[in-house]
């Protein structure tokens, strides 16, 4: 993937995207596709802040020409020409980060790299945003994520130890504006595969997560026989149906990219049930 131009300085209107900027850049060589939709959701957000002043103009004008780039060395990769597959990447991916910090939180893991995964899920579930409105799921997750990223974080700064696992959402505790959780106690390059507490998608285990409400189908077995009632009688399908099986079908083929069979093998389900029975 060859360099992106670099971007002038990040005017203070939009502060608000510097995380996800930040985050595109870590995710350039780790997962283009990502840094893609990354950038696009900045660009979308701060048109709505600001395209009007100098300074916001030249940046704008400076991201849309990354996103142009990207979209060029991405060719007719199937994850920016088709939105349903980029939905369903960002989604497993974002996914893989959560249950990777949460798997090392309920364990009593505490450190930089759990604390920047669970920031990054919730970063890249505002990303999903450019796909059109959340799941109740992703909210829950993206507000989860974000608390326990806080949470932990001033547990280490204070020098007191985090309770593990889920302890209850502090329903007045702004994570929005918390600056520091994702940025400055966190390391600025993305962490290396050496190290046993990184984060990668292709290595992380789909079992082990108990708790808050996940997306369907991420911890079925991976041999749970499918129960799927026989069609009985004519089935008339909407065009909203068959969206939504293929929707299903394309969330398998995103899943089995990182071999994650269980959800695989549930959102095959899922299709095959709506189809046969017309309802999920």
């Amino acid at each position: 993937m060859a360099a992106l131009a670099p971007l002038p300085p990040l005017p203070p209107q939009f502060k608000s995207i510097q995380h996800h900027l930040r985050t595109a850049q870590e995710h350039d060589k780790r997962d283009p596709v990502v840094a893609y939709y990354c950038r696009l959701y900045a660009m979308q957000t701060g048109m709505k802040i600001d395209s009007k002043t100098p300074e916001c103009r030249k940046f704008l004008s400076k991201l849309m020409d990354q996103l142009e780039a990207l979209k060029k060395q991405l060719g007719d990769n199937e994850a920016i020409t088709q939105e349903i597959v980029g939905c369903a990447h960002l989604e497993n991916y974002a996914l893989k980060m959560f249950l990777y910090a949460d798997n090392e939180d309920r364990a009593g893991r505490f450190h930089k790299n759990m604390i920047k995964s669970f920031y990054t899920a919730s970063l890249l579930i505002d990303v999903i945003t450019v796909f059109g409105e959340l799941t109740d799921e992703n909210v829950k997750h993206r507000k989860y994520a974000r608390w326990k990223a806080t949470y932990i974080h001033n547990c280490l700064k204070n020098g007191e130890t985090p309770q593990a696992g889920p302890v209850g959402i502090e329903e007045d505790n702004d994570v929005e504006e918390n600056e520091d959780a994702g940025a400055t106690s966190l390391p600025t390059e993305p962490p290396q595969p050496s190290s046993s507490s990184t984060y990668d998608p292709s290595n992380m285990p789909s079992s082990n997560y108990t708790g808050i409400q996940i997306p369907p189908g991420a911890h079925a077995p991976a041999n749970t026989p499918a129960e799927v009632p026989h069609s009985t009688g004519d089935i008339r399908l909407t065009p909203e149906d068959f969206a939504r099986a293929q929707k299903y079908c394309k969330y398998a083929g995103s899943a089995l990219q990182y071999e994650d069979v269980s959800t695989a093998v549930q959102n095959l389900q899922k299709a095959l049930k709506l189809l046969t029975t017309g309802r999920e």
